[in-house]
């Protein structure tokens, strides 16, 4: 969510706008809980808060691209309509609901309901309503083997239920961690205090879709974060993302490639956090 330049108003109503509209974008924000981030001024900038962002799209700092822009490793977030993907982007305030793992030469390695599987990329675009590509910074050949022979090795493994169900009040909860202005080292010590609380009873040997892709590039020996997998969502992995404002924080930011497919959310067609 970008909050627009407060306009300049002429005479003696000036303080009493400026003040009802900061108090409508404080509210908002509130409300919302979008993570944000001081940057102190430099020579170049003056002082100015950064606020979480949903956006991406073709047109709005996006571009569709092909599937030969691919490379193996590189991360897919998507959304489809259906009542649970609505459901997830709801809670998250997220227009992605779901992560994938392209291995390279068409297929993909994914966690739903039934277990982890590999699958055509080509099923998954003509799925989904949106699929769009980021790429991790760093991976070599050496690590795709490791993570291309991890992920193949775990087709089969058993969903993580209980982290998808422990996962729900959790989203809602840390919340309160990620407050406007709360310094981000005490959101992080917020979000960790929580998670370990409310997620302990969830196993590491399931998966459920984020989980099993952050998996993936710790076995190869690139963890995305340093965070425990099972904390984070696909709407964690999107603001990872260069430009944004993470609420988990990545080892480096992800690399946005480009869209693959591109439909616009009908929950979040506007700026959200």
């Amino acid at each position: 969510m970008r909050p627009a330049p407060l306009p300049l108003f002429a005479g003696h109503g000036f303080s009493r706008r400026a003040a009802a509209l900061m108090a409508a974008a404080g509210a908002a924000l509130l409300l919302t809980a979008c993570a944000t981030r001081v940057e102190l001024p430099s020579k170049d900038t003056s002082l100015r808060l950064r606020v979480q962002s949903s956006v991406i799209a073709p047109g709005n700092g996006g571009e569709l691209i092909a599937a030969d822009a691919l490379q193996p490793g590189d991360i897919l977030l998507t959304s489809i309509a259906t009542v649970n993907s609505f459901g997830i982007r709801l809670g998250t305030f997220s227009p992605v609901s779901h992560a994938v793992l392209y291995l390279g030469d068409g297929l993909i390695a994914e966690a739903v309901g039934t277990g982890v599987r590999a699958r055509p990329l080509a099923d998954v675009v003509d799925e989904e309503q949106m699929v769009v590509a980021f790429r991790v910074p760093g991976l070599d050949a050496s690590g795709v083997r490791k993570l291309r022979a991890w992920a193949n090795s775990q087709v089969g493994t058993r969903y993580n239920t209980t982290g998808v169900l422990l996962n729900a009040p959790f989203v809602l909860n840390r919340r309160l961690c990620e407050l406007p202005l709360i310094p981000s080292a005490v959101s992080h010590y917020c979000i960790s205090g929580m998670a370990m609380v409310q997620l302990g009873a969830s196993r590491d040997d399931q998966f459920f879709c984020s989980q099993f892709v952050l998996e993936a590039y710790r076995q190869a020996g690139l963890p995305i974060t340093d965070a425990d997998p099972r904390w984070v969502s696909p709407a964690d992995l999107l603001h990872m993302r260069e430009g944004d404002v993470p609420s988990i924080a990545a080892t480096q930011p992800l690399r946005y490639i480009g869209h693959l497919k591109y439909n616009a959310p009908p929950l979040l067609a506007a700026d959200g956090p």
